[in-house]
């Protein structure tokens, strides 16, 4: 499987992150996917406008959590995260939060609004994909392939 990751830098060796602002599956190397939301990604950034391809190989002996949709595992999940909580796992895959529901997680997490208005409210235009490596053995399955200029 293919994995892009828009940066405004080609990062052929990546690494994985454990400082800045909390994301909705933690500290890591966010990739996607859908090749368009990664040129999304890096045309968000300021300079260039990178868009990096990886070869993704065999995950079976790291510990993976995949959420198939929006659920309420995934709320929770995505809520404890934002908040700052640490999970065990090696790679977490399944929709992103974007910028509309990123907002209403946010409503959620500071009690602004119920579980069920964010139901009632979350729903998505387009579908969405991220996968996160947050651990050195995660790293270790992607190969880097090629990184190219978007404008």
């Amino acid at each position: 499987m293919k994995v892009y990751h828009g940066s405004n830098v080609i990062v052929d060796k990546p690494r994985v992150l454990t400082d800045g602002h909390t994301k909705d599956f933690g500290f890591g190397f966010y990739c996607t996917s859908y090749e368009q939301q990664a040129i999304k990604w890096a045309l968000a950034k300021r300079g260039k406008h990178i868009v990096n391809e990886y070869e993704l190989g065999d995950v079976s002996s790291l510990n993976v959590k995949t959420f198939d949709g929006m659920s309420e595992e995934w709320l929770d999940f995505v809520a404890a995260c934002r908040k700052g909580s640490r999970h065990d796992f090696d790679i977490v895959e399944g929709p992103m939060a974007d910028d509309t529901i990123w907002n209403y997680v946010e409503d959620f997490v500071s009690g602004n609004i119920s579980r069920e208005a964010f139901w009632a409210l979350a729903r998505f235009k387009y579908p969405t994909h991220q996968i996160v490596f947050c651990s050195d053995r995660a790293l270790a399955t992607l190969s880097f392939i090629d990184s190219r200029n978007e404008q």
